[in-house]
């Protein structure tokens, strides 16, 4: 679809008269102890990247996290799986089968579907210069170009799936915005993009991750009825140990990590700490009857297992005391509880897979 075919068929679905709630967003999302807090699953990949051959969603995916007791999969997407950056108004409508199946597998398992955009035209975590524009660091005319063209491709996304209930479907706008001394490109970036969606689609759950890399709440879109996003990496020397795509800055020790954790500049890591990162500046934002929810989080597959495991339960416990759900990146590959491929694990076959039982059953015990 070109933009010219989007904007006459956006025009027409306008004049149509809207049904109502779907779920009522306005009263599933009413307080921070909204059903979306405390939703638990797993990031699923096969629209990760935009750079493979395309790639089709598993329902053994599915059929396995509904066995677990797990209800939640988040969907990072790249938008170069159905558009070139150099033509970022010209959508391949038939990728679109794929997120039309994975929708239904996951209405089939009762487990909810989050589109999230992991790459939009301007900006990605990874490879932030692969884009011909910067979303948030370019001239006005460039960030404007930029916030078109993720408008655009939103308004699609709203439109075309405007008829799945939100106990189905919801949207997370953008991963992981970036570092910025302020809100206010990020605040505008948001409210644009909300007014799109919701002139499509005008009760749709709506997910914004934190500013900073997920890990700021955005108290400038505190009144848009959104739940926010946060993550669960910090500290990165456990989380990331090793990880070569993270910049070494980023990380507090590059010694073998333990849990608890010392820094090199002497900080301590542990369960407190946790605490007065990763939860305590979100209570304000709750305390406005905003929903909280992890995106991401998990532990790469070259941190010991025992440290990983430790680490993970003080994650998982400090956000079942706030109420919060998460999803583990990934369901299977290095951060998951399927083929991990771990040193330091006896894995359990498991429907041809190896599964880490005592990592599964660390998540099951606090979803």
């Amino acid at each position: 679809m070109k933009r010219r075919e989007f904007i006459k068929s956006s025009a027409a679905l306008g004049t149509l008269p809207l049904t109502g709630l779907k779920s009522g967003s306005s009263v599933f999302l009413k307080s921070p102890k909204s059903p979306f807090s405390r939703y638990c699953g797993f990031n699923l990949l096969a629209k990760f990247s935009g750079r493979e051959p395309r790639r089709k969603f598993n329902e053994e995916d599915f059929e396995i996290m509904a066995e677990w007791g797990f209800d939640f999969a988040r969907i990072p997407m790249s938008y170069w799986n159905w558009t070139s950056p150099d033509d970022w108004y010209t959508i391949d409508e038939t990728v679109f089968q794929d997120i039309d199946e994975v929708i239904e597998l996951g209405r089939k398992y009762s487990i909810h579907i989050n589109l999230n955009m992991h790459r939009v035209p301007g900006y990605c975590i990874n490879g932030r210069d692969q884009e011909p524009m910067d979303l948030f660091n370019d001239t006005a005319e460039n960030m404007q170009k930029a916030l078109d063209a993720v408008n655009f491709h939103w308004k699609y996304l709203a439109m075309r799936y405007r008829d799945i209930p939100n106990r189905h479907l919801s949207f997370d706008l953008i991963n992981e915005p970036p570092h910025m001394t302020t809100e206010a490109r990020y605040v505008e970036v948001v409210k644009t993009l909300v007014a799109g969606i919701r002139k499509e689609d005008p009760d749709r759950i709506i997910v914004a991750d934190g500013k900073d890399v997920g890990r700021t709440p955005v108290f400038g879109i505190a009144d848009l009825g959104l739940v926010q996003s946060t993550r669960g990496y910090d500290p990165m020397s456990v989380s990331h140990y090793t990880a070569g795509w993270v910049p070494r800055e980023e990380f507090e020790t590059f010694d073998k990590p333990t849990w608890p954790l010392k820094g090199d500049d002497g900080k301590a890591w542990d369960k407190s700490a946790l605490k007065k990162k990763l939860i305590d500046p979100w209570k304000p934002l709750m305390d406005q009857g905003v929903p909280v929810h992890v995106g991401e989080w998990g532990c790469y597959n070259r941190t010991p297992h025992d440290v990983a495991l430790r680490w993970m339960r003080d994650m998982l416990s400090l956000w079942k005391d706030a109420g919060w759900g998460y999803a583990l990146w990934n369901l299977k590959g290095s951060f998951g509880v399927l083929n991990s491929e771990r040193a330091d694990v006896v894995y359990e076959n498991y429907k041809g897979h190896k599964l880490d039982r005592k990592m599964l059953e660390l998540l099951k015990a606090f979803s």
